[in-house]
C-alpha cells in the first residue's frame, strides 16, 4: 500500500498515461489472485466493494423484487438481516429462516422444505460470525441448482481461511471482505457473480468506460464499480491474497484448526467458562465464544484488555439472531478469534487470564 501510494497514485481506468495504466494493472491482478483463491474462471466477476455488507445488500436488492420469498438461517449477521427486513417492509419479500440448533447447525434437507414457488433467492453465512459453526454450503448448493435458484453465500469469516471452490460447488453469488481471514485492510471487499445470475447495480455513476452514454454500461466489472475505487486498499489486499496463495489456505487452514483444538481443550479446565457453538474445530473455524458465569461478558473483555492485553469482542457480535439461537440473548459472549499468526504461546495466555479472571 505504501509503494501504491508513492509510486503510483493514480485514478485506474481513467486516463491513459503510464500511472493510471500501472494502476489498472494492480486491479486486474488483484482480481486474478482472487480467481485463483477462489477457483473463478472469470476474474470479471468479481467486482470490488466497500466491505461484505455492501456486496450482499448489492446481491440482495438486486435480485429480490415485490412478492418474492428467500430462504435465510437463523445465525445470520446484520450484514443479512438487516437488508432483508428493509425490503420486507418496502417490497413485500417473504422471509424464511431455516432454524439452527444450539451449535449452530443447519441441516441442509430443512432449506429444501422452507422452498416455495416464489422462492428467488437462498442466503446462508458460510460460517457463523459468533461460534464459528461451518454451514454445509456445499449441500445446499446443490439444492439451489437443482430447483434453479441463486445461492448467495457469506463469505466474510471463511474467504482466505478455509478452502473455496466456486467452480465446483455451483455457488453463484459469493460475497467477501478484505479485513478477516484474506489479511488485507479494512474497507475492501467483493462480490462473486455467477454468469447466470443478472443483478441490478446498487450504484450507478462514472466508470471510466463508455463515457459517450449517459447509461450505466453492462459489462463486468464496470456495470457494478461506478465511482473511484479504492485502488490502494485493493493494493493491500492484492498483497495479503498473494501471501495466501504462497502460503496455501490448507496451511492456514490446518494451523487455525490446530490451534482451536488447543484451545478448547483448556477452556474446558475452567469449571465455571461455558463455551458455545460445536466445539469441535474441524466443524467450525477459529473462533470461539464464552462466558464467564455470573460475570458481565464486557467486563470480562475489559479485564482481557486492561491487565492482560488481550484483545476479543464482547456482546452481540452484530448477530442477534444467532445468539437468540444459541441462548445467549440479549448479553452476548465474549468471543476469542484465533489467526494463522497466533501462537501456542497466545493460547496459554488466554487460558490463563480466563482462569484468573474466573478466580477473581
Amino acid at each position: 500500500m505504501s509503494l501504491y501510494m508513492r509510486r503510483i497514485c493514480a485514478s485506474p481506468g481513467r486516463s491513459a498515461h503510464q500511472l493510471a495504466v500501472e494502476a489498472g494493472r494492480v486491479l486486474f491482478g488483484a482480481r486474478e489472485s482472487l480467481a485463483q483463491l477462489l477457483s473463478v474462471k472469470d476474474s470479471s466477476r468479481i467486482i470490488f466493494t466497500p466491505n461484505a455488507t455492501y456486496a450482499i445488500n448489492l446481491a440482495l436488492y438486486g435480485i429480490l423484487k415485490r412478492g418474492d420469498h428467500v430462504v435465510t438461517t437463523s445465525m445470520e449477521h446484520n450484514s443479512v438481516m438487516r437488508p432483508l427486513r428493509h425490503l420486507q417492509k418496502v417490497r413485500g419479500v417473504k422471509i424464511s429462516c431455516v432454524p439452527a440448533n444450539r451449535a449452530g447447525e443447519s441441516k441442509a434437507e430443512e432449506f429444501k422444505k422452507a422452498l416455495t414457488p416464489k422462492t428467488r433467492l437462498i442466503v446462508a453465512v458460510h460460517a457463523s460470525n459468533v461460534v464459528g459453526t461451518l454451514t454445509l454450503v456445499e449441500k445446499i448448493a446443490a439444492i439451489a441448482a437443482e430447483k434453479k435458484i441463486p445461492f448467495l453465500v457469506d463469505a466474510a469469516q471463511t474467504a482466505g481461511s478455509y478452502p473455496l471452490n466456486i467452480s465446483r460447488t455451483g455457488i453463484t453469488l459469493l460475497a467477501f471482505t478484505g479485513h478477516k481471514a484474506l489479511l488485507g485492510p479494512q474497507g475492501i471487499g467483493g462480490l462473486y457473480i455467477a454468469p447466470e445470475i443478472d443483478l441490478e447495480p446498487l450504484v450507478r455513476g462514472g466508470t471510466g468506460s463508455n463515457s459517450e452514454y449517459e447509461e450505466q454500461p453492462q459489462f463486468l466489472p464496470d456495470k457494478f464499480e461506478s465511482g473511484t475505487q479504492n485502488a490502494v486498499g485493493i493494493a493491500g489486499l492484492a498483497a495479503a491474497v498473494k501471501f495466501i496463495l504462497r502460503e496455501t489456505v490448507q496451511k492456514i487452514r490446518k494451523w487455525e484448526t490446530e490451534l482451536t483444538g488447543v484451545l478448547l481443550e483448556k477452556l474446558r479446565k475452567i469449571p465455571a467458562l461455558t463455551i458455545y457453538g460445536t466445539k469441535d474445530p474441524l466443524k467450525q473455524t477459529a473462533i470461539v465464544s464464552v462466558n464467564l458465569n455470573r460475570i458481565p461478558c464486557s467486563d470480562v473483555s475489559l479485564a482481557l484488555d486492561r491487565e492482560f492485553n488481550i484483545a476479543v469482542r464482547a456482546g452481540l457480535q452484530c448477530a442477534p439472531a444467532a445468539h437468540k439461537t444459541i441462548g445467549t440473548f440479549p448479553d452476548g459472549t465474549v468471543r476469542i478469534s484465533l489467526s494463522y499468526f497466533n501462537t501456542l504461546e497466545d493460547i496459554d495466555a488466554v487460558a490463563s487470564a480466563l482462569k484468573q479472571i474466573s478466580q477473581k
